[in-house]
């Protein structure tokens, strides 16, 4: 009698959040989910176990609360006056999960922010028992931002930097002596397979990139750093997609995970929601990511009106004309209330559009978020606070590293923004709870 050789089998994980709050605005593992598609396409049998797939509060369009857990904190961050939790599935459920898999031949775990850390150890120490001798490989944003952390501490027997697709393809072909049902793949961008959200028992969203990078260089976003330039996929395939995931899975809200959705609006979003429009895919869109205002003209505003866009999103940051600058000086304050002039007259309540304040910028001073928020509030708009988080590889990392009283440096936890890691004299912890308070109060 013939045995047939199975193909390899890749377990794919997404690890548990870690950390003082958690909220899933649309959260899946994009990167690794891409990955999967590819392993799957080169001939590989894949699996998926994501850690944060697990049934919560979900509010109308399927975002909403992560189920959590409280856990101890780590040591570093004990003096904080709040409770840590674990966000996703259950230990004992996550265990049930594992045993019900084949055992894979590599593991292949993601990692996203940096100071999340502690769910991604937890995993690969549960991994490496259940699973005794399968090479486990490490990526993600975490893996990349602090990489000399990750090999140090993490635990995993490989370490991989950035989202070169190819190189894993290849490593992971040695590990298991497996030949790639592939010829001269280069991956680009527009040769991708959509990502394996199939593998999910359920889908009350997908997300989806209509490019990879950005072309922006903000210096608080390591964007450029963990994408390495900038490319555009031709949007005639983003809209087979969308129709794909409507028509065949029932999806009914898609997340754009872009961090330049509008850039160019011609050779994209244009394009993009004209077909959407003209195939008649009905379909809820989110920007959760916040979506560049100067490109948001009649035309535009219209179109994402039209075409479906419930949940906008502006990332105007500050209204200090300075600090603009200084930050990457892509938004200006006419541009901004031109923008929102032209989304109420394509239809939106102007209350309901979030504009992102950022919040403890390095040196920055209190009463300038103050009068961003007044700015904000001025034009009929809704301020969303966000809390500036000191990223590795970044021109601002450097600056925070010289005022913050935290080793950013070795110590990731400490790039959390609910340590307030930039406080000082002008802005210091009770000026942000202020902060906080006023604005539920509105």
């Amino acid at each position: 009698m013939f045995h047939v050789k199975h193909p390899p089998h890749i377990l794919l994980i997404n690890p548990w959040i870690t950390d003082f709050a958690a909220y899933n605005l649309w959260v899946k593992p994009l990167g690794i989910l891409s990955i999967g598609s590819i392993l799957r396409q080169a001939g590989f049998r894949v699996s998926l176990v994501d850690c944060l797939d697990f049934p919560s509060r979900k509010k109308t369009y399927g975002d909403g609360m992560f189920y959590k857990i409280r856990i101890e904190k780590p040591l570093p961050l004990k003096y904080i006056p709040r409770y840590y939790s674990r966000y996703g599935v259950p230990d004992t459920l996550l265990l049930d999960k594992f045993s019900s898999i084949e055992k894979p031949d590599v593991i292949c775990i993601t990692s996203g922010m940096t100071y999340w850390y502690h769910g991604v150890f937890k995993v690969i120490e549960i991994t490496k028992k259940l699973f005794k001798d399968t090479p486990t490989i490490l990526g993600g944003i975490y893996a990349t931002l602090c990489y000399e952390h990750a090999i140090k501490h993490s635990g995993a027997d490989i370490v991989l930097k950035g989202g070169n697709e190819w190189e894993l393809l290849k490593l992971i072909s040695e590990i298991t002596h497996f030949e790639l049902r592939i010829d001269h793949w280069e991956l680009k961008i527009d040769d991708l397979p959509y990502p394996v959200f199939d593998l999910y028992p359920s889908l009350d969203y997908v997300c989806i990139s209509t490019s990879r990078g950005c072309p922006f260089r903000c210096s608080y976003c390591a964007s450029h750093y963990l994408t390495g330039g900038f490319e555009r996929r031709d949007p005639l395939q983003v809209i087979d997609e969308i129709e794909y995931w409507t028509t065949q899975h029932g999806v009914s809200n898609i997340a754009f995970y872009d961090d330049a959705l509008l850039v160019e609006p011609f050779k994209n979003i244009i394009p993009l929601l004209k077909g959407v429009i003209s195939r008649k895919i009905h379909c809820n869109f989110h920007a959760p990511n916040g979506l560049h205002i100067r490109e948001i003209d009649e035309e535009v505003a219209a179109l994402l009106f039209r075409g479906g866009f419930k949940t906008i999103r502006l990332g105007l940051e500050t209204s200090n004309e300075v600090l603009q600058i200084e930050t990457g000086g892509k938004v200006d304050n006419q541009g901004f209330q031109s923008a929102l002039r032209n989304l109420k007259k394509a239809g939106y309540p102007l209350e309901n559009i979030g504009v992102y304040i950022m919040a403890g910028l390095p040196g920055q001073r209190v009463e300038q978020v103050e009068e961003t928020i007044a700015f904000v509030r001025e034009n009929g708009a809704k301020p969303l606070l966000t809390e500036y988080s000191p990223t590795p590889h970044t021109v601002m990392f450097q600056k925070a590293k010289e005022l913050s009283t935290f080793d950013l440096e070795k110590e990731p936890l400490f790039h959390n923004n609910s340590v307030f890691p930039c406080q000082w004299e002008g802005f210091t912890p009770a000026d942000l709870r202020t902060l906080k308070e006023d604005l539920k109060k509105a």
